[in-house]
């Protein structure tokens, strides 16, 4: 009604009805919106990455040097950066996929019509973390074998043997539980945030220019911060990418060292 201002619903927004495929194996692959959004933006990424790559050329030029430059900016700046030139070529892989696979699905957030980030729900930042998390176990115990890697990770060299009791299970918690945590709560949360904020502010200017009279000049300032705030929202798009695949790095150099504790 004319004068009533209703906030969002998170249920509606994180929740949506089920597109398709919803009596399919008792739902397990039933597509809601956020879901489509998912897959759309994974399909874009593995479009992209053929049609730049697909008759590489010396010289790069076109999508193939877009491609390129981003593909060097995750190599020279996240993996070698962390890894070592050896080592980041090794996880460059699963590094640049994590990037990418992050970075395009946390920008619906700000394309009109999508309007919302998949990572805003637990999912998929849980499935990436997930694999974060096995591709750091993994390199340590390539290297140490899984239970010296574990040892090496938990037990701090020449402590009394009275304070392992308290340091032995805060290490395989910092480890083995936070690690994983930190990264999907980080990803979700920034994302989830970014998108009740926008929602909100344009809501705030539908408010005040439609439906409450003699308050059209504060919907100028409610839509001038939300545009402020939509490029601010690019810079998180990025950072979260950046942060996620940084720290995974990082988890990953920790597991080759693990001995170095």
């Amino acid at each position: 009604m004319k004068g009533e201002f209703h906030a969002p619903s998170l249920e509606h927004e994180f929740f949506p009805g089920i597109l398709w495929f919803e009596h399919v194996a008792n739902g397990w692959f039933a597509i809601d919106r956020l879901m489509f959004v998912r897959l759309l933006m994974a399909a874009v990424v593995a479009v992209f990455f053929v049609i730049a790559m697909r008759s590489p050329k010396l010289v790069p030029s076109g999508v193939q040097n877009v491609a390129e430059i981003a593909l060097d900016f995750v190599r020279v700046n996240i993996a070698e950066e962390i890894l070592g030139k050896k080592e980041g070529r090794r996880f460059l892989p699963v590094l640049a996929t994590m990037f990418f696979l992050i970075f395009a699905m946390n920008l619906p957030s700000v394309i009109p019509g999508l309007n919302i980030s998949p990572n805003a729900r637990v999912g998929m930042p849980l499935v990436l973390a997930i694999v974060g998390y096995f591709v750091f176990i993994y390199a340590g115990a390539k290297r140490y074998g899984f239970f010296k890697y574990v040892k090496s990770s938990i037990v701090i060299p020449n402590l009394p043997p009275a304070l392992h009791i308290l340091v032995v299970p805060l290490e395989f918690l910092s480890t083995f539980i936070l690690r994983p945590a930190t990264l999907t709560l980080r990803l979700m949360a920034n994302m989830l945030a970014g998108h009740i904020i926008l929602v909100l502010m344009f809501s705030a200017t539908n408010f005040f220019f439609f439906q409450m009279n003699g308050w059209t000049t504060v919907s100028f300032g409610t839509i001038i911060a939300a545009i402020a705030f939509t490029l601010f929202e690019l810079l998180v798009i990025f950072l979260q990418a950046y942060i996620f695949s940084l720290l995974s790095a990082v988890y990953i150099e920790l597991a080759l060292h693990a001995d170095e504790h």
